[in-house]
C-alpha cells in the first residue's frame, strides 16, 4: 500500500537556539558537522551531519524553549563517542544504556539544553 508521499530519504532536525554563531561552532567542533549555508538575516543554518541527507537546521530565537524532536545518530562505538562527548565537556544525561541484542543509547545536550542522542546498533555483533 502506497500513501502517496515520495520521500527521498532527506531529514532535517531543526532546533532552536539563542546564539548562531555559537551553536554553529559548537556542532562543527563537536560532533564534526559541516555547515551547509548560513543566512544571517533569517537567523537559520544548515549543517550536514556524517549520516547520508540528514541534515540540522538552527534556528535563532530569542529565547531558546528545547524540546521536540530528538534527533538520534548511528556510531560505530558509542564508548567512544562518549569518551569524546566527556574531552569537550558536553553535559551527558546519565551513562550508556544497553538494550540487549539490539542497541546502545546514549543521551546528550547542546548548549540550548536540545537532546541529541547516539546509538550502537548492536543486531549486527550477533
Amino acid at each position: 500500500m502506497t500513501n502517496g508521499i515520495n520521500y527521498d530519504g532527506g531529514l532535517t532536525c531543526s532546533m532552536p537556539v539563542s546564539n548562531l554563531q555559537a551553536s554553529i561552532d559548537w556542532y562543527q567542533n563537536i560532533l564534526g558537522f559541516k555547515l551547509l549555508y548560513q543566512l544571517d538575516d533569517m537567523g537559520w543554518c544548515e549543517l550536514a551531519s556524517p549520516v547520508a541527507k540528514v541534515n540540522v537546521g538552527l534556528s535563532q530565537v530569542e529565547a531558546a524553549n528545547p524540546g521536540g524532536a530528538t534527533p538520534t545518530f548511528g556510531v560505530t562505538d558509542i564508548g567512544a563517542a562518549k569518551a569524546e562527548l566527556e574531552n569537550n565537556d558536553v553535559r551527558i544525561d546519565g551513562d550508556i544504556i544497553t538494550i540487549e541484542g539490539m542497541v546502545k543509547l546514549l543521551t546528550f545536550y547542546d548548549p540550548d539544553n536540545n537532546a541529541l542522542m547516539f546509538f550502537q546498533d548492536l543486531q549486527g555483533d550477533q
